[in-house]
């Protein structure tokens, strides 16, 4: 269950919910959690894009340790800039969000990880969705 409870009690916002919540998943969905209060249970939470992924009752850890690998195992130089680009790009004009990540992914291409990458793929490795 998720959901902003302290409504019940007469807390107000004050931890930036009322301006991050809208930006996750919309202001119509964000008001309506912020001003009722109501639990919202994990396949609504899911479809509204509240959280990316429910796993069954007492998995929450191993399947957050399979992700933590999961992501480990991936080029981290490329990991790193996309998830710098996407979180800097996220208040800006799609003019400069589109230049400031051409600028994060050009640093990666001009590291040393790219030959071996592109090399792993032009021999088969990630075609058709195969792990890479």
């Amino acid at each position: 269950m998720l959901g902003v409870f302290s409504r019940r009690w007469g807390v107000p916002l004050i931890d930036g919910g009322t301006v991050r919540l809208p930006r996750v998943i919309g202001r119509g969905r964000a008001l309506d959690l912020i001003l009722t209060g109501r639990p919202v249970a994990a396949p609504e939470a899911l479809a509204m894009g509240l959280v990316n992924r429910v796993v069954p009752a007492g998995q929450a850890r191993p399947a957050a340790e399979e992700l933590a690998r999961e992501l480990a195992a991936l080029p981290q130089q490329c990991l790193r800039s996309d998830r710098a680009s996407a979180l800097a790009g996220a208040g800006l004009a799609e003019d400069e969000a589109m230049a400031s990540e051409f600028r994060y992914g050009a640093a990666v291409l001009a590291g040393p990880g790219l030959a071996e990458g592109v090399g792993r793929f032009r021999g088969g490795a990630g075609r058709g969705g195969t792990p890479a």
